[in-house]
């Protein structure tokens, strides 16, 4: 069993962010010792799942659903298994935006680089868009894809 300090340091979460969680329901067998929150390793792997959640862009309403769906059983696996398919999706998807973004970084910084050597813009500018060194043009590539 955990102190909710002990927990709050696990998980980098303020004490009040805990609380919040309790006062919601997410944590619905969740022992006290004289009122005091006691954290089991339930309680632990919820939280992982919870932040796991919040990360992939669910709201707090929608992980009280899912966690409601835990407590009602087995009938509820389709519905957690799809949850869980949707917010996949979701992040992969947001995870090739983000690649584009590092790429067009990268493009940039590389660009920037040799117009510092250059003095100028004009040799780069020439080279683009199709006669870029092969690993630069892979960045620039994958930054202007739609």
């Amino acid at each position: 069993m955990y102190s909710i300090g002990e927990v709050s340091k696990m998980f980098d979460l303020p004490v009040s962010t805990l609380r919040y969680y309790d006062k919601e329901g997410l944590f619905p067998n969740m022992q006290r010792v004289s009122g005091i929150r006691k954290f089991s390793d339930n309680e632990i792997e919820a939280i992982r799942v919870i932040e796991c959640l919040k990360k992939s862009g669910l709201e707090i309403k929608e992980i009280k659903q899912f966690m409601e769906w835990c407590s009602e059983g087995p009938s509820t696996y389709e519905k957690r298994k799809a949850l869980f398919e949707e917010r996949r999706k979701a992040v992969e998807k947001e995870m090739q935006q983000l690649q584009k973004t590092l790429d067009m970084l990268a493009f940039k910084c590389w660009y920037y680089d040799q117009a510092m050597q250059d003095g100028n813009e004009d040799h780069i500018n020439a080279l683009i868009p199709h006669n870029l060194p092969s690993s630069i043009q892979q960045f620039y590539n994958s930054s202007h894809e739609n």
